[in-house]
C-alpha cells in the first residue's frame, strides 16, 4: 500500500487505487486525534468538498469519523471552492476545515486539504504531525465511526451554506461601484470546477456584461486539465475573441487558482497578473504593505517593491510560506507564479475568485483592456521575460543536490553572480538574469525556472539548460 503523504498543498492520490474509503477514514482520524492533541476539539470542523468523483460521498465519509470522536462537523451543503471553505473556518469560529479536492490535478485523482484555524494552508509542522499521527493510525486500525443519522441526533453534524458569506465578504473585498459603472464584457470560465457561478454571479450582479462557460459540474472535467493555465483555456481564448470580450477569467478545479485572457486571446501568465494587482492596488487603492513572492516568482515584484519604497519578502515555493507572511499582518499582495495570490484585508489562503474580480476590477477602474495596463507597468517598471521547463530526470535529488554543493560558475554566456539555496538552487546571473532549479516531489522531474531582462537572452539560457540535460542522458 502507497504511504498517505501531504505533499505542498495536501494529500492527493488516484481514486479507488490509493485514495480509497479507508485511506480517508484513516486521515480523517488523523485530524481527528490532531484536533483533539492540540485541544481544539469543543470548537467544529467544517468539511467541504469540489465537484470531483465521489467529492460529496467522501466529505460524508470524513464527516462520520470526526463526529465518531465526538467532534461537532459543519458539513457545507454544496461544492464549493477552496477559498470559501478556508473563509468559513473565520467566520463561523471552527477549530479548521478538511477540503475534499485534488485542485488542478487530472480527474481520476482527488484529495484531502487539511486547513488550520487560521483559515491558511497547513505549515509543514502540522503536516508532519498529522502524518505522524497516519502512521500510528496504519498500525493500530482504530478509526472511529459514527453514522450521520446518530451525528444529527447527537448535533454533531449540521449542514450549512457558506455561499452567501463568503459572497458577502467578497463584495466588501471589491469595488463593486466601479463594476456597475463600466462597460465591461468578460467571459468566465469556471473549468467545471467548484468556482462555477461565483466570479460570473457577482459580475453580472455588479451589471457586468457577462458570458459564463464550462459551469455546470462534470467530475471529469469535460475531459480536460482543470488546470487554468495556457494550455488548458483554449476554449475561453475563442468565446473571448468571438464575443468580443474585454477579458478573460478561469479558476481551477477547486477556484483557488486564477488565469486571465486578454481581449487578443492571448494568456496571460501569473507572474504579470501579480505585477498588474500590485499595480492596481497602489495605483487606485492607494495601499501599502509588504510584497511577498516566492522564489520562482518575478522579480519584476522586486523593481515594483523598490520604486514604492516597499518591503520585498522571497519565500520557499507553496503558498503556505506566503500565508505564513501574511498571517503576521501587513502585506500588500502575496503570490506565486503557479496561479495563486492573496490580498491585504483577506484570509491567508489563495483564492483565484477573489483574483478574477479584482482584475475585472482594475479594468473598469482603468478602463483599458488588460495588455494595456500590461504595457503601462511594463513602460515604467521595464519587461521581464519567464518561462519554466520540467526536464525528465530519474535521479533528479543527486543531481540537484550535486548542482547546490558544487554550483555553476555560469550558465551558456552568463556568469553567476551569486546563489540562492533558500528551496532548490537559485543562481543569479549578470544582467538581471536567474534560473531556479527545484526537484518535482511527485515526478522524476527537474523543474527549472527562468527570468531574463529581454527575450534573446531568454532564449540563450533555455538553450544552455537543455544542453546539460543532453549531456546527462547521453
Amino acid at each position: 500500500m502507497r504511504a498517505i503523504r501531504f505533499g505542498t498543498d495536501g494529500w492527493r492520490d488516484i481514486v479507488a487505487d490509493g485514495f480509497t474509503m479507508e485511506n480517508v477514514r484513516i486521515v480523517a482520524q488523523a485530524i481527528a486525534s490532531y484536533t483533539k492533541e492540540t485541544g481544539q476539539q469543543e470548537q467544529p470542523i467544517l468539511v467541504g468538498h469540489d465537484t470531483r468523483f465521489l467529492g460529496r460521498r467522501f466529505a460524508e465519509e470524513i464527516v462520520s469519523v470526526l463526529t465518531g470522536n465526538g467532534i461537532r462537523t459543519y458539513l457545507v451543503n454544496e461544492a464549493a471552492p477552496t477559498p470559501a471553505v478556508a473563509f468559513g473556518v473565520k467566520h463561523f469560529a471552527a477549530s479548521g476545515a478538511v477540503m475534499v479536492t485534488a485542485s488542478h490535478n487530472p480527474p481520476e485523482y482527488n484529495g484531502i486539504k487539511y486547513i488550520p484555524e487560521y483559515a491558511g494552508p497547513a505549515t509543514p509542522a502540522i503536516t508532519q504531525r498529522l502524518e505522524a499521527w497516519i502512521q500510528e493510525i496504519e498500525k493500530s486500525g482504530e478509526v472511529h465511526t459514527m453514522t450521520l443519522t446518530e451525528a444529527v441526533k447527537q448535533k454533531l453534524m449540521q449542514v450549512i451554506v457558506l455561499r452567501p458569506h463568503y459572497e458577502a465578504h467578497l463584495r466588501r473585498m471589491i469595488n463593486m461601484d466601479a463594476l456597475k459603472g463600466s462597460d465591461l464584457r468578460v467571459v468566465v470560465d469556471a473549468m467545471h470546477g467548484a468556482g462555477m457561478g461565483y466570479v460570473s454571479g457577482l459580475l453580472a450582479e455588479a451589471g457586468v456584461s457577462t458570458v459564463g462557460i464550462r459551469e455546470t459540474p462534470d467530475a471529469a472535467f469535460g475531459g480536460d486539465l482543470p488546470e487554468p493555465n495556457d494550455k488548458h483555456l483554449t476554449l475561453l481564448k475563442k468565446v473571448v475573441v468571438n464575443q468580443q470580450a474585454t477579458l478573460g477569467l478561469a479558476n481551477d478545479g477547486d477556484a483557488d487558482r486564477f488565469g486571465a485572457v486578454d481581449r487578443f486571446g492571448q494568456y496571460i501568465p501569473p507572474n504579470d497578473v501579480l505585477a498588474l494587482l500590485t499595480y492596481h492596488l497602489r495605483k487606485n487603492r492607494n495601499l501599502t504593505g509588504r510584497i511577498v513572492r516566492t522564489v520562482a516568482t518575478t522579480h519584476l515584484l522586486d523593481r515594483m517593491a523598490e520604486k514604492y519604497g516597499l518591503e520585498l519578502v522571497e519565500t520557499p515555493v507553496g503558498f503556505k510560506y506566503v500565508g505564513e507572511q501574511m498571517r503576521k499582518g501587513d502585506v500588500l499582495i502575496g503570490g506565486e507564479e503557479s496561479g495563486g495570490a492573496s490580498i491585504l484585508g483577506h484570509i491567508p489562503e489563495k483564492d483565484g475568485v477573489l483574483i478574477n474580480l479584482l482584475l475585472a476590477e482594475m479594468c473598469a477602474t482603468e478602463n483599458k483592456g488588460i495588455d494595456q495596463i500590461l504595457r503601462d507597468v511594463y513602460d515604467e517598471f521595464g519587461e521581464l521575460f519567464h518561462t519554466r521547463l520540467d526536464m525528465r530526470l530519474e535521479d533528479k535529488d543527486q543531481w540537484i543536490q550535486r548542482m547546490i554543493s558544487l554550483p555553476p560558475v555560469q550558465v551558456g554566456s552568463y556568469r553567476v553572480q551569486g546563489v540562492n539555496r533558500m528551496d532548490g538552487i537559485k543562481l543569479m546571473l549578470e544582467e538581471g538574469h536567474w534560473v531556479l532549479i527545484r526537484p518535482s516531489g511527485t515526478e522524476p522531474l527537474v523543474r527549472i525556472y527562468c527570468e531574463a531582462t529581454n527575450a534573446s537572452a531568454l532564449e540563450k539560457i533555455k538553450e544552455a539548460i537543455r544542453e546539460w540535460f543532453q549531456e546527462i542522458n547521453v
